[in-house]
């Protein structure tokens, strides 16, 4: 053999040694797991919409607009205290953003702005200076600006119509933050990662994959939701080049049989690992018919004392629409199992049933969560 040959199959091998594990799996470790410290916070804050054209609240029903815009106006060097206030142009409103993860001061972000009383449009307003404050009590964020809506609302003296929800609105970058939150990621020497949908299997995968592409035990399941990580000598003080490189690793996730029913909307979601025992499914529906037909009766003619009186005539049919029993084998899957009732001309509403009916049999190796 040549040297070339044995250069070319020197290459490789050694291509093939630094092929990480799960290559030819189907999801990245950054789409199945987040960050612990990696993370948006909840702000809230309540504050008052101006410049609404008469769909503002009212101020005899609303009290708390009323006391807002009093003490609103006394900060500003007006007083109005005992005066009677009849303007229409002026909302309550509640304001709610979501702190971005790592988000530094002076940079912007969206609010959502909501009325709270009963206001009718929030159309064409403008949201005053708002402090946002976090779940420690904190002002993280100051928010202002005029408020874009997506519905709109137009009435008459007999009709009305309303598009959308006219008394939510947003405001994009319409919040300034103002403080920042204290973590700095580069400095942690142990790490957590938390699974979208918690699972033994999965942690376990991911955990491995992790180890095989640093090459010392790093990683650790802690448990189907938590996966434990030591930042290796290497990157320590580099965190975030040792989460570059973990979260391209590529896992084969792992979920339980689950069967998903919505009954509001007849909604089914079956995974693709339910199996059903062998179990005979039959579905039949009832229809009873009444129909009224009543007939006039007349008396003979030149008879004396006789009346025209109305005779009811009712007539009732029973039909059953019986469909045949079908029989569903053993550890059928689930294209199986949906092309066998739909075989049998089953609708979403009825396959419901059937499939609750089937659990209950105990013939179903799934978990059945109804929302």
């Amino acid at each position: 053999m040549t040297k070339t040959f044995w250069a070319a199959l020197l290459a490789v091998f050694i291509t093939t040694m630094y092929v990480p594990v799960g290559a030819g799996a189907t999801s990245r470790i950054k789409d199945l797991a987040n960050i612990e410290g990696v993370r948006q916070n909840q702000l809230i804050g309540y504050g008052l919409v101006v410049g609404l054209n008469g769909t503002g609240d009212t101020l005899n029903n609303i009290p708390f607009t009323k006391q807002s815009l009093q003490a609103m106006l006394e900060r500003l060097g007006v007083n109005v205290r005992g005066q009677t206030l009849r303007t229409g142009n002026v909302a309550a409103v509640m304001v709610t953003a979501n702190l971005p993860a790592f988000a530094t001061q002076g940079t912007r972000m969206d609010v959502t702005v909501s009325a709270l009383g009963d206001s009718k449009s929030l159309q064409g307003g403008t949201l005053l200076v708002t402090p946002l404050l976090g779940a420690d009590g904190n002002v993280y964020a100051v928010g202002q600006g005029s408020v874009a809506i997506g519905g709109f609302q137009a009435e008459g003296e007999a009709a009305k119509i309303v598009r959308g929800v006219p008394t939510v609105g947003r405001i994009a970058n319409g919040a300034l933050i103002e403080r920042e939150i204290d973590f700095n990621l580069n400095r942690q020497s142990q790490l957590r990662m938390a699974l979208r949908n918690p699972d033994f299997t999965t942690a376990k995968r991911i955990a491995a994959a992790i180890n095989d592409f640093i090459g010392v035990p790093t990683a650790e399941p802690l448990d189907p939701a938590t996966i434990g990580i030591t930042v290796p000598q290497p990157y320590r003080g580099n965190v975030i080049s040792l989460l570059t490189d973990i979260e391209q690793l590529l896992v084969e996730p792992d979920q339980p049989a689950k069967i998903v029913i919505d009954e509001r909307s007849g909604i089914i979601v079956m995974g693709n690992d339910v199996r059903v025992s062998t179990v005979a499914v039959a579905q039949g529906n009832l229809t009873v018919t009444i129909s009224e037909t009543p007939q006039v009766s007349q008396p003979l003619p030149f008879s004396r004392g006789g009346t025209t009186t109305v005779v009811p005539r009712t007539r009732i049919g029973v039909q059953e629409d019986g469909r045949k029993l079908a029989v569903v084998e053993n550890g059928v899957s689930l294209q199986q199992l949906v092309d066998g009732l739909n075989a049998l001309g089953i609708g979403p509403r009825d396959m419901i049933a059937i499939l609750q009916a089937i659990k209950a049999a105990g013939a179903i190796q799934a978990d059945i969560e109804v929302m």
